[in-house]
């Protein structure tokens, strides 16, 4: 499959404007700090009410490590929201499929969406404590190898090193 795709942008993933926007979410759903927090924040009450709905009938103890679901984006300028949990970085323990299932489990719920533009963060590369360049090989990969039938597979980068990591990648 070609990598064209597959796009880099520095930025506020917030302000995208494409057809889902994954967020990194915590396993409650009902938002937190970082991405989670700034989605939740800027997309309004629309997306926690949805989340609460999602833990009331499917997950009550919460979304599972590696699995996605969708909601709306409420005020943000994409159509959906993909809430992912990333999992915790441990040296003892190779987590390495979780992680790569966080980008084809969103994928797979954008393409059931009829989405054609998926943002991402660096899932799990912030206070979840995963090497960023590991990070990125494993997302650019899972890309690349899921991203078939989207017009555009974008990561979204807060700052000029994690942009420069991901470039590397791409």
């Amino acid at each position: 499959m070609p990598d064209a795709n597959v796009t880099l942008v520095q930025g506020d993933i917030t302000e995208q404007t494409v057809d889902a926007v994954v967020n990194a979410a915590n396993s409650s759903l009902l938002g937190g700090g970082g991405v989670d927090g700034a989605i939740h924040r800027k997309g309004g009450p629309e997306i926690l009410a949805e989340c609460r709905r999602l833990r009331d009938a499917q997950y009550p103890e919460g979304l599972p490590t590696g699995e996605a679901v969708a909601t709306t984006a409420g005020r943000l300028p994409a159509r959906w929201v993909i809430h992912t949990v990333g999992p915790v970085w441990a040296r003892s323990e190779d987590r390495s499929e979780l992680l790569a299932s966080c980008y084809r489990e969103s994928l797979r719920a954008a393409r059931g969406l009829g989405a054609r533009t998926v943002a991402f963060p660096a899932i799990s590369t912030g206070v979840y404590g995963w090497p960023l360049d590991d990070g990125a090989r494993i997302a650019v990969a899972t890309a690349r190898r899921e991203g078939e039938g989207f017009d555009e597979v974008r990561f979204v980068l807060f700052d000029e090193r994690s942009y420069g990591v991901f470039a590397a990648e791409v």
